[in-house]
């Protein structure tokens, strides 16, 4: 096997929960392979960059082993390496969000019927 369907290893790889999410994110251009925007059907080889957007991230990194099929998380991260860059791109990024969370806190509760009605209205739909 020298080569894969990117959608494929991508959910083999675990960055997308089902094949179609990841044929998804092909198709909406949130794939980059070797700076090429990818489509689903694109063939991933040995030595590949690809940048990968999803909610996790960006992600580049390096494709090391080929599979089809999706397999435990800790092989799954066996075939590819990311980036120094990208991995500390990522960690501060998710430190931002955390420390925003402290000037956003979380309502004690639901909104009522009244709260919901003002929020609708706030936002300038009738």
């Amino acid at each position: 096997m020298d080569t894969v369907r990117i959608d494929k290893w991508l959910w083999a790889a675990r960055f997308f929960k089902t094949r179609a999410l990841a044929s998804k994110a092909c198709d909406l251009g949130r794939i980059h392979s070797n700076g090429i925007k990818a489509k689903p059907a694109r063939e991933v080889r040995l030595s590949d960059k690809l940048q990968i957007e999803n909610e996790g991230g960006i992600f580049q990194i390096e494709v090391l082993l080929l599979s089809e099929m999706r397999g435990p998380a800790a092989i799954a991260q066996t075939l590819y390496k990311e980036t120094e860059a990208s991995r500390a791109a990522r960690m501060k990024l998710a430190e931002e969000r955390k420390a925003m969370q402290q000037y956003a806190p979380l309502p004690e509760h639901r909104p009522s019927k009244r709260d919901r009605r003002r929020i609708i209205q706030f936002r300038g739909r009738d």
